[in-house]
């Protein structure tokens, strides 16, 4: 494989040798995997803003603003109908158990290929639910106390700060690999 090869023309080399292009795809796919060739893309985003705006990187950053966008929905309008308040049990059990662990766990490893996914999914609840009660704690010694209110806020702008930090960091990953 020389240096400038493109995903196609693997993929020709690759169907010359086995006629199936779904093996072929997947052997490619496998030695990608292990490590035998790497992926750069031809056009990386600029600037961090061009990161935020290309999905291809961002997707993880705006499905989690997304989840955690609609976890707020649910708990405000949770009176308006009953099945908005089964949801509101739902997701808020993922803002509280979740969400604040992988914000901080992709901020601490922007990089992918530093912990597996079922690491990366034991260190969100572990550290979840360690950062939560950190949160109640210093709630307590302010003047808004351990309230509904105060939580909700400091888990939402918690969790903001560590997802905006995540992004940054992952951006300044592609940035330097490119």
């Amino acid at each position: 494989m020389s240096k400038g090869d493109t995903l196609d023309t693997l993929l020709i080399k690759y169907m010359n040798k086995i006629r199936s292009r779904r093996k072929a795809l997947e052997r490619l796919y496998n030695d990608w995997v292990e490590g035998k060739y790497r992926l750069i893309d031809p056009n990386p985003p600029k600037d961090y803003m061009g990161y935020l705006t290309r999905l291809d990187y961002s997707l993880w950053y705006w499905f989690t603003l997304g989840i955690l966008g609609f976890t707020l929905f649910t708990i405000f309008f949770s009176n308006l109908h009953p099945i908005i308040l089964y949801l509101r049990y739902v997701f808020g059990s993922i803002l509280v158990l979740f969400l604040p662990g992988m914000s901080l766990i992709e901020s601490l490893y922007p990089v992918e290929k530093e912990l597996s996914p079922l690491e990366r999914l034991a260190l969100s609840i572990g550290l979840s639910l360690a950062v939560v009660p950190l949160i109640g704690l210093v709630l307590n010694y302010t003047p808004w106390g351990i309230r509904f209110e105060p939580i909700l806020t400091s888990l939402t702008i918690l969790t903001l700060a560590l997802l905006t930090a995540a992004s940054y960091r992952k951006y300044k990953v592609v940035k330097v690999g490119s």
